[in-house]
């Protein structure tokens, strides 16, 4: 099975409403009440689930992360060859992809089955490639990411367009996420 037309083609967040026109997502223009390098903040009224994780020692460079909670998980850390590592760990680029293909695929098949097409979602693969990078701005210090999603196994472009607007990962992208930053 091939990659739908939105998998292979861009994803922009510069406008909203979303529609889906068979060539990838493409966004309606709206009126714009924020200068144009600011966004509004997607915040959560509640919370139904939260993730405890903690890095320590060298970080990317052999460092350790674990996750708490009903199956606790530990990782060993490490840059990758291409960027001077000796690729003995995972990398936080691998871990953000695995968590939004989960998500995605999660979405798609509720999507899917609200659709009346469940057999769809049940056959679909999500595969993301996360990529780590400079930012053009020269003015903007430290690493950019840039995230491709090709999905696999749903031809529907609706279907795929309604789990982009409703996957977490995609919401955090585009419509951004409040992070709070504390010392302990």
């Amino acid at each position: 099975m091939r990659p739908t037309a939105a998998a292979v083609r861009p994803l922009t967040t510069r406008y909203t409403p979303r529609h889906f026109n068979g060539q990838g997502v493409r966004l309606s223009a709206r009126p714009r009440a924020l200068p144009p390098h600011t966004r509004g903040i997607l915040t959560l009224k509640d919370h139904v689930y939260f993730a405890k994780c903690t890095a320590e020692g060298s970080g990317r460079k052999g460092g350790l992360v674990k996750s708490f909670g009903d199956q606790p998980v530990e990782f060993k850390m490490d840059m990758p060859k291409v960027a001077g590592g000796k690729g003995e760990g995972l990398n936080p680029e691998q871990l953000f992809g695995m968590g939004y293909a989960s998500c995605f695929l999660g979405s798609l098949q509720l999507m899917a089955a609200r659709a009346g097409k469940k057999e769809l979602g049940e056959k679909a693969k999500v595969h993301t490639k996360v990529f780590l990078g400079h930012p053009e701005n020269p003015d903007t210090e430290g690493f950019g990411l840039r995230v491709e999603i090709c999905v696999e196994g749903i031809d529907d472009d609706n279907i795929i367009a309604a789990a982009h607007n409703f996957c977490a990962y995609s919401r955090a992208l585009t419509e951004g996420c409040e992070v709070t930053v504390l010392k302990v």
